[in-house]
């Protein structure tokens, strides 16, 4: 039975190896097939379940934005602080090949444990926020340390004398990293909204999606598993770096006289380490200097997913009457115009500017893509603008808003504290007035004139909203204050509330959304349905009162709809408590398209720097330091959300003027580099006798990682 299993495998395996052959053409390696499907798939699982993590925070786990955006790039950052572990592993212990399926099974869990959080009936609240901070704990080991491996692994699979074959799969492999990020940018938000499960929007299916899609990373991968070449662990150079730097640093802190022959205070390293090693360190630092400055932009350009989405879920997303996009959709704006942009870049713009005799360095091309990235937030500053002004501004403390609402015929005029307003008759909209409570909570007197005079005494409390319903008893005026709900969903859809005058109970459905509207002007409790033209369907104890037309209901909208009886029929008269989104999403395309031609000058070309000026075997460190400047650029978000307490305009233009600072401070560092040329790096020849042993491992890697200059395709990694 065990043998014919064994032939039954073999069989699939042959035949899939004949398709998977066919598909990748026969010059190529079978099993790259095999490492670009994983790729697509496990960066459609990571950027599929970050692109509605923001509102995940917010409308499932109801925490705050500045807590929400503070977890996402806590989150972010160690997604770019575990790839040094990931390195460390695969280099000097399981090698790369064990490192990804190792790690690809700690993803995994990740997923699954953060899909089973996003289910309400699972737990409570504290055990939802603890699943999803677990899961997203073992999700940024997973990605973070199968990141600087899988790229490798695929070069590895590729002899000497296949370099165009080598160079054409880095092409393909990074296109399959941004249709990852495409398709589930796209796909997952629409999991999210447009699915329905629990009675909410069904996380637990866009998480659960890409965890499907990294189980079948983790497959495919392991399908492949007898058909690629591996290298044993070799030592990992960055740790020889560090041990390096940290014996320099200890030795001349012992020593209490200096050594003219020791320029340099890693010269102080020679004692145990060779000089070549000593001279690649110092190129290395020269370029992790420049690197100082960095985080900045990074800090701007992962707010995509944090602060961007907050700021279109308070903006128009309907395109015509029919289409409408999820606020979280809206990232996939920058994996399509990177797509676009890069060859527009390399065969137009570059070379236009190269004709007016304009010399463009690398690091002149990342100060450039600096400026556009501060421009991009410049643009979000104008579109927040406009956006709060159909916000309605909660009170402060020691203050609460007032509306007023009157039922009764004619005009009314009210006296409450030093205020005086007249209000018409179902006068839309209704307008807040600030009071002054001077204390958590007071009772106050609210004169209303209407003919006669009456006083009503209410309680209000601090930092709170409310409506004053004026309505008519046979000839007597009566108040009822009600507390109103100001704050504009997360999602972006409207709310609706009833206020019934009539003398019985009503049951009201929007949508499958069921609301209980009080006799004798009581308020139905404040529910969000889902954007677009609705009718209600009314029912009372008595009577079933048809179909109501209540009209478009928009964007961020929140609305009354008072019940009254017009000639013996029930009508449904509109209130509009807080303006609808008026503000088209639209407007985020300019800050997309400035972040991301700032994203193909500074990331693409700063890759590119990167290669060209570190010595062979020192690429990996360079790569380690600049994971590092977006890890702690994220950690800039997480400090200024969480402690800046600032206004959502003003952190965007501050964000701005930060990152333009940053840039000039850049260009002056800049103007003292000296370019190091590529050519002449291995020609250094400072290496001490009897200490050569590397170097025909390192001569042997060094065409590929030349090659690793194709990464300037995408900066998805």
């Amino acid at each position: 039975m065990t043998q014919q299993a064994d032939r039954h495998l073999q069989t699939e395996i042959t035949w899939s190896g004949f398709y998977m052959k066919k598909l990748c053409g026969t010059n190529y390696p079978l099993s790259i097939c095999f490492v670009v499907v994983n790729e697509f798939c496990e960066r459609f699982s990571y950027y599929g379940m970050k692109a509605v993590l923001t509102l995940y925070f917010l409308n499932y786990l109801e925490w705050d934005k500045d807590l929400s955006t503070a977890v996402y790039h806590a989150f972010s950052g160690l997604c770019y602080f575990t790839p040094i572990l990931g390195a460390l592993i695969a280099d000097s212990w399981l090698g790369k090949f064990k490192t990804i399926i190792y790690l690809s099974f700690v993803y995994v869990i990740g997923h699954v444990v953060k899909s089973v959080g996003a289910i309400p009936t699972v737990g409570n609240k504290d055990s939802h926020i603890a699943l999803s901070m677990v899961g997203l704990i073992l999700i940024a080991f997973g990605t973070g340390g199968i990141k600087p491996c899988v790229a490798a692994f695929g070069g590895d699979q590729f002899d000497e004398e296949h370099m165009k074959e080598r160079q054409k799969f880095f092409s393909i492999f990074y296109m399959s990293i941004n249709a990852g990020s495409l398709l589930s940018t796209l796909i997952t938000p629409i999991l999210r909204g447009d699915v329905k499960c629990f009675g909410h929007d069904c996380y637990a299916l866009a998480f659960g999606v890409p965890a499907a899609l990294m189980m079948v990373a983790l497959a495919v991968f392991i399908a492949g598993s007898s058909l690629y070449k591996r290298s044993p662990p070799q030592g990992n150079i960055l740790l020889q770096v560090c041990n390096c730097i940290g014996f320099a640093i200890k030795n001349r802190w012992k020593s209490s006289k200096s050594d003219p022959k020791r320029k340099h205070w890693l010269d102080w390293a020679e004692d145990k380490y060779s000089k070549r090693l000593i001279q690649e360190i110092k190129m290395v630092l020269r370029v992790l200097v420049l690197y100082i400055p960095l985080p900045m932009f990074w800090a701007l350009f992962d707010q995509q997913g944090s602060r961007w989405t907050l700021q279109a879920t308070r903006m128009n997303l309907a395109f015509g009457e029919s289409f409408t996009i999820q606020p979280d959709q809206m990232q996939m704006l920058n994996a399509l115009m990177i797509l676009l942009f890069v060859p527009i870049f390399d065969l137009i713009i570059y070379p236009l500017v190269g004709l007016c005799r304009v010399n463009i360095t690398p690091l002149r091309k990342m100060a450039a893509g600096m400026i556009f990235a501060a421009l991009a937030f410049g643009a979000a500053t104008l579109v927040e603008v406009n956006v709060v002004k159909t916000v309605v501004e909660p009170a402060p403390a020691g203050k609460c808003l007032l509306q007023v609402v009157n039922l009764a015929e004619g005009n009314a005029t009210v006296n409450i504290l030093d205020s005086s307003f007249t209000i018409s008759q179902l006068q839309d909209p209704p307008q807040y007035k600030l009071l002054h409570l001077q204390d958590s909570s007071k009772e106050l007197d609210i004169e209303v004139t209407l003919g006669a005079k009456t006083t009503c005494r209410q309680t209000f409390t601090q930092e709170k909203a409310y409506s004053l319903i004026i309505y008519q008893e046979i000839n007597d005026i009566k108040c009822k204050l009600v507390e109103d709900h100001i704050n504009k969903n997360e999602d972006g859809t409207p709310n609706v509330r009833f206020l019934n005058t009539q003398p019985e109970a009503m049951n009201l459905t929007i949508g499958g959304v069921v609301f209980s509207a009080p006799p004798d002007y009581g308020v139905s409790s404040n529910q969000s349905v889902k954007r677009g033209e609705h009718s209600v369907k009314c029912n009372t104890q008595s009577a079933d009162c048809g179909h109501l037309y209540l009209g478009l209901l928009d964007f961020g909208a929140s609305y009354t709809f008072i019940l009254i009886n017009e000639s013996g029929k029930i009508a449904a008269k509109r209130m509009v408590d807080v303006t609808a989104n008026n503000v088209h999403i639209a407007w985020q395309i300019p800050q997309y398209a400035l972040i991301t031609a700032g994203e193909v000058m500074f990331s693409i070309t700063g890759l590119e720097f990167s290669y060209s000026q570190a010595p062979t075997n020192m690429k990996s460190v360079l790569q380690a330091g600049w994971l590092l400047t977006v890890a702690f650029g994220n950690v800039i978000v997480l400090i200024v959300a969480e402690g800046a307490g600032l206004e959502q305009w003003i952190e965007f233009l501050l964000f701005a003027a930060l990152l333009l600072g940053v840039c000039i401070i850049f260009s002056i560092m800049a103007t003292f580099y000296t370019y190091v040329d590529p050519e002449q790096m291995d020609k250094v020849q400072l290496e001490e006798p009897g200490k050569d042993e590397d170097d025909h491992v390192d001569m042997k890697k060094k065409n590929v990682d030349m090659l690793m200059k194709e990464t300037r395709k995408s900066t998805k990694l």
